[in-house]
Order: structure tokens, then C-alpha cells, then sequence
């Protein structure tokens, strides 16, 4: 920095620069000059117009000067022009961050506001949210509760008919028990199929054995046995089987079980001249029905053979309808004769029906005659007390009848 006067200048300035190898000149003139003046040989033209260019440097210099003022207070002036534009960016800067930041806090206050509002509506929301979901939850437990006491009241049940089963089970286990059950099954379905007289139970035949259930039926065919009593030891140990030679095995002694009751039917409860020409052999399962057509159809052929009807209770309720509808038609042609004379009964009622019908048409003939006359005397009437009302004698003179009825005398 180089300080001149009033005025500072910096040595990296172009202006400085210059001023200094102006001065830088001056003094390399100036030492020319004195090595001139040291120099006494040369002439005093050279002198001269060294003295000229003396002078002519001490203009430039001067105008060197002028002209570094003149830089001085241009410097100045661009100096105090960029101070102020800095102050005016300084200013305008604040003002814009001024406004900046109104406008961030107006947007900060205005989204307060709305995450404010959205919150109350969010927590409004999951207060009606959790109010119904206590509702349905509440409802829900009350379901819950009625499907546990539901559940707990089929356990029960369950419990009970897994001792029915047991019992079921024990049934069965026993052969005269299972008779027995295969009995009262039979039973049921007899008396629902037939009439109370067109059967009997534990019916004593003429060779002295006793037939579970005895269908009355008239001849032919006669009366029909139905056997309740299934060997079913076999199949069970079938169903049981775990291996391929057990269950054959099994297979086999149900085959010969089979075979044999069969056999026994066809002996006891085939009598010439007082039982049917076959008998039924009832099972009291469905499944024992379709195992023997599924895998024992020589022994439903051997039954035909024997003229022994295996049924379930299905195709024995079936059976027993067609009976009934034997039934129905023998005892229709028994009474032919009372049924006939019934006919003829209604048939007379009928003809005299007719005659009755006949006579209240002619009654009733008459009597519409009579209505009709009536009518038309009422009409007659109507008209002359319609004349006698206007005063119109003269047409009611024409109009007159000249028949006099004359009337009878008190008495």
C-alpha cells in the first residue's frame, strides 16, 4: 500500500502500476540527465532538446498525476457505488428473508392447523372406531358365549349318546342281546308298515319253533316269516381286520355264518300247507346288507336258492308296503258282496236325489211364474199412482179397466 496524501493506493492496482514506472522513467531521465550535464562534450542543441524533453516529461508526468486523481475518485466513486449496492442487496435480502420467513411461519401456523384439525378427526374417528369395535367385540363375546354354552350342551349330548353307543355296543356284544335289538328294530318297522291284525310276534309254529314275526298274508302265498337273528361275530371280526389274510379269513367265516343261518331259515319256517314258500332273513344294518351283495353274491343266490329273501331294513319296509297292499286287496274282495250292495244303495240314493231335484225345478219353475206375475202387477200399479199423482183423469178413464171386481162383504 503506498499512502499519498489523503489518498491510499494498493501496488497490485493497474493505475499504481503505471504511476510507478512513470516515476521509474522520470528517474532513469533524470539520471540521464545528470550523465548529460556530467557530459560537457555535447552540444547545446542536444541540451536543448533535452531540456524539452525535460519539460515535455514533467507535462506527462503532471498529466500522469491528473490522471491518477482522476483513477482516485473513480475508484472512490465505484468504491461508495458497490458499498451501496451491497447495502441495497443487503437490504432487499432482508426484506425478501423477512417475507421468506412470514411466509413459512404463515404455512408453519396454517399446517399446525390442519395436522390440528386432522388429528381431532382422526382421534374423533377411532373414538366411533373403537366405540363399534367395543360393540362388535361385545356382541361377539356374547355370540361366543352362546355358541360355548351351545357347544358345551352337544358335549353333553355327546357324552350321552357315546354311553348310548357303549351301551349300543354291549348290545350287540351279546348274541341273545342282539337278538333282541334286532327284534325290537323289526318290530318298529312292522308296526309301522301293517295293521295291528295282519302280523304277530314270537309266533309258535306247528313244529314247535318260534318265528320272531309272522306276516298273515292270504293264500297264496300264506304266511311269512321274517328271522331277526344275524350271525354278526363274522362281519365284525371283517371290519376289524387289519391284514389282507384276516380280513380273507374273516370273509370266509361270514360266507359260512351266512350260509348255515340260511340254511337254519329254510328248515324251521318252511312248512307245506301253513307258512308261505319262503321266508325273509332281516339285518338290522345297511352295511351288512351291501357288504353281502358286494362281495358275497353267491350267498344272495344261495338264498334265492333256498327261497330265503335277505332284506335291510329298506327293502324291508318296501317289502312290507307291497304286503300291505296284498292285504288291502284280499280284504277288498272279502267284502265285494257288502260293497256291491253299497253301490246298489247309492245308486238308488242317486235316483232319488234325481226325483227330488226334478220336483224343485218345477217348484221352482212355478214360483219364478209367480214372481214374474207379481212383478208385472207392481209395474201396473207404479204407473197409475203415478197418474193419480199428475190429476190426469182423462187418460186414467181410457186406461181403466171396465171389469169390476166385486168386493166381498165383512162379515
Amino acid at each position: 500500500m503506498i499512502q499519498i496524501g489523503p489518498h491510499t493506493f494498493a501496488l497490485n492496482e493497474p493505475l499504481t502500476i503505471a504511476a510507478l514506472a512513470g516515476a521509474f522513467v522520470l528517474l532513469v531521465i533524470l539520471v540521464l540527465l545528470v550523465m548529460a550535464v556530467r557530459a560537457s562534450g555535447r552540444s547545446a542543441r542536444t541540451v536543448e532538446a533535452v531540456v524539452q524533453q525535460v519539460g515535455q516529461l514533467n507535462r506527462d508526468v503532471q498529466t500522469i498525476g491528473q490522471n491518477q486523481h482522476q483513477l482516485a475518485g473513480n475508484l472512490q466513486t465505484v468504491s461508495e457505488t458497490q458499498t451501496n449496492a451491497q447495502l441495497q442487496v443487503i437490504q432487499t435480502v432482508e426484506t425478501r428473508l423477512a417475507d421468506v420467513q412470514l411466509q413459512m411461519n404463515e404455512k408453519l401456523a396454517e399446517n399446525a392447523r390442519r395436522a390440528a384439525l386432522a388429528l381431532s378427526e382422526m382421534q374423533d374417528r377411532m373414538k366411533e372406531t373403537l366405540h363399534g369395535s367395543s360393540e362388535k367385540t361385545t356382541e361377539s363375546l356374547t355370540q361366543l358365549q352362546e355358541r360355548l354354552a351351545t357347544i358345551d350342551k352337544a358335549q353333553t349330548n355327546i357324552e350321552k349318546l357315546s354311553g348310548d353307543v357303549l351301551s349300543l355296543q354291549d348290545i350287540l356284544s351279546n348274541k341273545q342281546t342282539r337278538g333282541a335289538f334286532g327284534e325290537i328294530q323289526l318290530n318298529d318297522i312292522v308296526s309301522k308298515a301293517l295293521p295291528a291284525d295282519a302280523y304277530s310276534f314270537q309266533a309258535t309254529l306247528s313244529n314247535g319253533r318260534r318265528a320272531d314275526c309272522l306276516i298273515h298274508l292270504p293264500n297264496p302265498p300264506g304266511p311269512i316269516v321274517i328271522d331277526a337273528k344275524f350271525p354278526l361275530e363274522a362281519y365284525e371280526a371283517l371290519v376289524a381286520a387289519e391284514t389282507k389274510e384276516s380280513a380273507n379269513r374273516a370273509l370266509g367265516e361270514l360266507k359260512t355264518a351266512v350260509r348255515t343261518h340260511i340254511n337254519a331259515i329254510s328248515e324251521r319256517y318252511l312248512i307245506e300247507g301253513e307258512t308261505a314258500d319262503g321266508a325273509l332273513m332281516f339285518l338290522p344294518s345297511e352295511a351288512v346288507y351291501a357288504e353281502l351283495h358286494a362281495r358275497l353274491p353267491d350267498i344272495v343266490r344261495h338264498g334265492f336258492n333256498q327261497r330265503v329273501w335277505i332284506v335291510s331294513p329298506t327293502t324291508c319296509m318296501a317289502t312290507l308296503n307291497t304286503m300291505r297292499a296284498i292285504l288291502k286287496d284280499a280284504r277288498m274282495r272279502e267284502q265285494a258282496g257288502a260293497i256291491r250292495k253299497a253301490l246298489k244303495q247309492l245308486h238308488r240314493d242317486v235316483e232319488i236325489i234325481g226325483e227330488k231335484a226334478g220336483k224343485l225345478e218345477t217348484h221352482l219353475r212355478q214360483a219364478g211364474d209367480d214372481v214374474s206375475g207379481v212383478i208385472t202387477a207392481a209395474t201396473r200399479a207404479g204407473k197409475r199412482a203415478d197418474r193419480l199423482d199428475n190429476f190426469d183423469f182423462e187418460e186414467l178413464a181410457q186406461d181403466t179397466d171396465t171389469t169390476i171386481v166385486k168386493l166381498a162383504k165383512d162379515r
